[in-house]
């Protein structure tokens, strides 16, 4: 949490050290994407003098401030429904797209060195597989020693995307998940405690012996943390990399869904990472104030024209170019202020 209090402050600082006529951009919500949003800001702060302040408060809250108009966007990984958008007037278009990562605190284990999939990692959290030595885990690890310490489940508290993706994977492998806990951005957990963020999983698996969590994969990059490997739909196990994710998302036919709230989970392909997931912005068609508005739009047009290798170095995976195409032309037809006038033009990019 201190990055994301020392960016707002920052957010705020920009908004007294420059002249009256720079706006800054406030947004709020999804944890899974804020690495990335915090090291685009920063760049587009120094190229811009323009500052973003961005909440870094879940994908819930990012929803219902967004829903409330008390931010110029919200931030979501789990993508709304085409009549969710409707009801409130919004437009919706992935920015970035990342991977899901189990995360565990096993002594003396390093990143990839556990193997995991999913059936197993459904029972993990269920509360059903207890311990670190289960038959289950010994299976997929033959040549590790496991102990035999009692699993601490860590899982999100708030309304989370990141578990929405989650659940939604776990429900996809596990027929005992599905019926009993399902996939949502809240559930009701069978087992273990509650943390707030990726930014909470993470510290909690940290500090706690024999947790296992999930997270964003560059929280577990940053906060160097021992990942797990994952047994994918294809059968084949595989590590989270730039490639896996990007292998996930080649199918994907964005244009298919409304908001392109495509759901990358459990995706087919040898080299697939199962947890891969899109993040999404939020605007209003009509916003209240359109300079800020603008400015946001301007924003992420930025990030996609520029971002692209920022977003690699973190391993997240941009969207491609002709999604970002089709987004920035959805922008120039369904975003304007209250005469009609569109608020980005589509060619200028």
């Amino acid at each position: 949490m201190k990055h994301l209090r020392f960016m707002t402050v920052a957010g705020f600082l920009a908004v007294t050290a420059l002249p009256a006529a720079a706006l800054d951009i406030s947004g709020a919500g999804a944890t899974f994407p804020y690495p990335i949003y915090a090291k685009w800001a920063d760049a587009y702060k120094k190229e811009t003098g323009v500052g973003l302040n961005y909440q870094s408060i879940g994908s819930g809250g990012g929803i219902k401030q967004i829903e409330a108009k008390t931010v110029t966007f919200g931030a979501t990984d789990k993508p709304l429904k085409g009549e969710e958008l409707d009801k409130n007037g919004l437009v919706q278009f992935p920015m970035v797209m990342g991977g899901i990562v189990p995360v565990v605190n096993i002594a003396g284990m390093k990143p990839g060195d556990l193997v995991l999939d999913g059936p197993t990692l459904a029972a993990i959290f269920l509360g059903t597989v207890k311990s670190w030595d289960d038959p289950a885990i010994k299976k997929l690890n033959p040549n590790l020693q496991l102990p035999a310490q009692p699993i601490a489940v860590v899982h999100r508290s708030d309304g989370s995307g990141t578990t929405f993706n989650f659940t939604y994977y776990l429900a996809q492998v596990s027929p005992d998940w599905k019926s009993q806990v399902g996939a949502d951005a809240s559930v009701e957990w069978p087992s273990g405690i509650g943390a707030k963020g990726n930014e909470g999983v993470s510290n909690n698996v940290t500090q706690t012996m024999g947790a296992i969590g999930y997270v964003e994969y560059a929280y577990a990059l940053q906060n160097k943390m021992i990942y797990s490997k994952m047994v994918n739909n294809d059968g084949k196990t595989v590590s989270p990399t730039m490639a896996a994710f990007q292998a996930a998302a080649a199918n994907a036919d964005w244009s298919s869904v409304p908001g392109y709230g495509v759901i990358l989970a459990n995706q087919p392909g040898a080299g697939s990472w199962p947890m891969t997931a899109a993040t999404f912005i939020l605007l209003h068609k009509q916003p209240q104030d359109p300079a800020a508005a603008t400015e946001a739009l301007k924003f992420f047009a930025w990030a996609y024209a520029k971002g692209d290798k920022m977003a690699e170095e973190l391993d997240y995976v941009p969207m491609p170019k002709k999604v970002v195409d089709d987004i920035e032309k959805m922008w120039a037809t369904e975003i304007k202020d209250a005469g009609g006038k569109p608020l980005h033009n589509a060619m200028a990019h």
